[in-house]
């Protein structure tokens, strides 16, 4: 979960509970994403990047302009390599023992790097036509990331409509396309009896849960989103949060916006200082459906429910 809810503290008190954590560094300043990996030394633990993204055409740039004109906010300069180069590095330095693509997959330099510091590549998936190309390029697993899923939607092409397919089907087609590598179940994992049905999957050898920790003792949720989330409410996967296609709390903003252009990373810098301000029809609450069913408590209170016997 990057952006703030993923923090060393979550990783070491997820370690501590017997699981795996992973560190959400993809939209993490340079000097953010070292000081979090250097907490976590001693540690197994994973990093999460995003991978570089093609420039937006001048259409999208065009629409970014007026998404800011209407805000009265200038529009920055996108950085669309998101430090990838030298965050690998950093994890690499830093011990992770798996370093996560999102967005896309690793080159196969990156693959030979992440193998030869003795780390494994994992790429997250959402269709059978990335987890083929992903495992052409030698990654060791697949993330198979369902429409559920909060947060951003792993497409690796910005403009693409996202698979509405249910997280079971996308596990089958994408076994079928790469039947040798491990997968990881993703998206709307809230309770015992997910997980249990998740892993009798042919193919899946783990299941990844996010949204089920952001209210963690541990998690770095802000007050206002921990608010929010106790208030509940319907989510929607849409472009309006960031100009990706991701899945939150629904706004004001996302109803009036149900066909925003790919604009990403544009939009969150338009709707900064309105966020900042805790405005409600632009809040930035990511998080995947069934709200209802995230609880409070400690890493390790989730952990043990999600792992504790169904029977």
């Amino acid at each position: 979960m990057a952006g703030g809810p993923t923090t060393p503290e979550l990783v070491r008190a997820a370690h501590a509970a017997g699981s795996f954590g992973t560190l959400g560094l993809g939209s993490a300043s340079i000097d953010s994403a070292r000081t979090q990996i250097e907490q976590c030394a001693g540690i197994p633990f994973g990093v999460n990047l995003f991978c570089p993204q093609e420039p937006l055409t001048e259409p999208y740039l065009a629409a970014a302009r007026e998404l800011a004109q209407a805000e009265n906010q200038p529009l920055p300069e996108p950085n669309y390599s998101f430090g990838y180069e030298e965050k690998l590095d950093l994890a690499l330095r830093g011990g992770a023992r798996v370093v996560w693509s999102m967005f896309g997959t690793f080159n196969s330099g990156h693959v030979e790097q992440i193998h030869a510091a003795g780390a494994e590549a994992w790429t997250t998936v959402t269709t059978s036509a990335e987890a083929t190309a992903a495992a052409r390029g030698g990654v060791d697993a697949l993330c198979v990331q369902g429409p559920a899923a909060g947060g951003h939607r792993g497409t690796w092409d910005i403009t693409a409509t996202p698979d509405s397919r249910q997280l079971e089907e996308l596990v089958s087609d994408v076994h079928t396309a790469a039947p040798d590598l491990p997968l990881i179940a993703a998206g709307g994992l809230r309770t015992v009896d997910d997980i249990v049905t998740a892993m009798s999957w042919d193919g899946v050898s783990a299941c990844s849960c996010g949204s089920a920790f952001l209210l963690t003792e541990e998690a770095g949720t802000s007050d206002y989103n921990r608010q929010l989330l106790r208030r509940g409410g319907q989510t929607v996967s849409t472009r309006a949060f960031s100009g990706r296609f991701a899945r939150g709390l629904e706004t004001q903003y996302t109803r009036s916006h149900p066909d925003l252009p790919p604009v990403y990373p544009l939009l969150n810098p338009v709707l900064k200082e309105r966020r900042a301000q805790h405005d409600d029809a632009v809040a930035y609450c990511l998080v995947g459906t069934e709200v209802e069913k995230i609880n409070g408590g400690t890493v390790a209170d989730i952990l043990n429910r999600l792992c504790q016997n169904p029977h």
